[in-house]
């Protein structure tokens, strides 16, 4: 059974879902690929995590770093894991480019970066696509808390969010106004 509680941000309403255990989505309503991974069968209810993560919610809308992370369930392939591990690593009011990802993606396999527009499911590719990795960030399904929108574009260019890219001016600026 898949639950889901609503939470009431200063940029708009966003929907929670977790297994029962752990978050498993949290989308700004309305973004692309909203509740790409919300079960049909979902009821609302709230629960520890979900107490969890709107402390850490409330504590990130004040301009804090929240210090902890509520327990992640994401459903993915392993790829889509790995980049979204990555994610998790970049700090409060900092910022990474796709390009950064997949060269500590393909670091930590000891495998090419690759710097052309292919498939990464292209057989016998023993590269990491930055194309690739821009597809992860893209279907990211538990936003902000894994924080996608720290993710931007070579020379600091603003690019793809699934919830807008004013959100994410906004979500950046609400982080560095606080370093």
């Amino acid at each position: 059974m898949s639950f889901t509680w609503h939470y009431d941000s200063p940029l708009g309403g966003i929907t929670l879902a977790s297994d029962g255990d752990a978050l498993t989505g949290l989308w700004f309503d309305g973004q692309a690929h909203f509740a790409e991974t919300l079960a049909a069968e979902h009821r609302e209810k709230m629960l520890p995590v979900f107490e969890a993560a709107c402390r850490w919610l409330d504590i990130y809308f004040d301009g804090r770093d929240p210090g902890f992370t509520p327990p992640l369930n994401p459903s993915a392939t392993p790829f889509r894991r790995r980049v979204w591990d990555v994610l998790l690593t970049i700090p409060f009011g900092q910022t990474m480019t796709y390009g950064e990802i997949a060269r500590r993606l393909a670091e930590a396999a000891g495998t090419a970066l690759g710097t052309g527009a292919i498939s990464a499911k292209a057989p016998g590719s023993h590269r990491i696509w930055p194309r690739a990795v821009g597809g992860a960030v893209g279907h990211n399904p538990i936003s902000l808390i894994i924080p996608c929108h720290r993710v931007i574009g070579t020379a600091g260019r603003l690019t793809g969010y699934a919830a807008g890219i004013d959100k994410k001016a906004r979500l950046l600026r609400l982080e560095q106004s606080r370093q």
